[in-house]
């Protein structure tokens, strides 16, 4: 659906970099995370799809098509600065916001109503966004971005603001759009937000991309083949034997049980083999490693 090719971006008559020989390939009807720090260049990214700005090199295609005017029309994006009027109704807003991306004003109120019945804000219509708390006007900037039902939805942290109960709430709403066929790139530094939802990832630091990939891919890159067992019954000779012979780490007891955590690069089926003869083994797990610790040991990587 979208795709980026050695996308570079300089401020400053080329002095501050923003982007450097960035590529992406965002697959239709797909939730795709763009992740990175404060100032690693997703904001310049985002800016550049919306033709708020122009790269200085490199081209960006949507649907098979360079970038052009015409598309803006497709494009749902939802800042993280909020840009609604405050003294303005939500009705009047989501009418107008609606017609500027070229829908007449049945279309607009058809899907107002859609939306206002599914996150529950029915009564909201003739309130003034000034008369509403955060999250309730974070619903009606979620409403504004969606309502022209566009092709590609870009979503910079559209979490902020929710309690729980309603980041659930647009988080499933979120899903169905992508079931719908909706490409979603989603901006955000709730890195569980990203592990749950998200089909393949981007990260950028310090104007680079680092890591692309699947989610799962992503997080397997970064394992470090250490196991979390726990052994029942436990015959303390074999088990000593078993240890010495691996080593273990953060050893727990609890009544009959042992917890320990242990790495190894040899195949598991030799370490299961091992290991029966040490008790019953209750639990064994790989850990593999959060979206959150994968952003943060990649972000903190030297950089060659």
């Amino acid at each position: 659906m979208l795709k980026a090719e050695h996308v570079t971006k300089t401020y400053n008559a080329g002095k501050k970099l923003a982007l450097e020989d960035f590529s992406i390939d965002v697959p239709e009807a797909s939730i795709y995370g763009l992740l990175g720090p404060n100032g690693a260049g997703k904001t310049t990214f985002i800016r550049i799809i919306n033709q708020i700005t122009q790269a200085d090199s490199g081209k960006v295609f949507i649907d098979g098509e360079l970038l052009n005017a015409s598309h803006i029309r497709q494009i749902g994006y939802m800042p993280e600065e909020r840009g609604l009027y405050k003294n303005m109704t939500v009705g009047d807003q989501l009418l107008y916001f609606g017609e500027l991306k070229g829908m007449s004003k049945s279309d607009a109120l058809n899907e107002a109503k859609y939306w206002f019945n599914q996150l529950q804000i029915d009564q909201w219509w003739k309130k003034k966004l000034s008369e509403l708390s955060k999250g309730m006007a974070q619903k009606i900037q979620f409403v504004v971005t969606v309502l022209h039902r566009p092709k590609l939805l870009i979503l910079d942290e559209p979490f902020s603001g929710f309690d729980p109960v309603n980041a659930n709430l647009i988080k499933d709403q979120i899903l169905k759009l992508k079931e719908s066929g909706t490409t979603i790139i989603l901006s955000t530094h709730r890195m569980e937000s990203v592990q749950e939802m998200c089909d393949k990832v981007a990260l950028i630091n310090n104007a680079r991309k680092i890591i692309d990939g699947k989610v799962f891919d992503v997080r397997e890159k970064f394992k470090k083949n250490i196991f979390s067992i726990t052994i029942s019954d436990v015959q303390n000779e074999a088990f000593e034997q078993f240890k010495n012979k691996y080593g273990v780490d953060n050893i727990l007891k609890d009544n009959q049980l042992i917890s320990f955590e242990m790495k190894s690069d040899i195949s598991q089926k030799i370490i299961l083999e091992d290991l029966l003869s040490s008790g019953n083994i209750r639990t064994y797990d790989e850990k593999i490693p959060s979206m959150n610790e994968v952003f943060i040991n990649a972000v903190s990587a030297p950089t060659t």
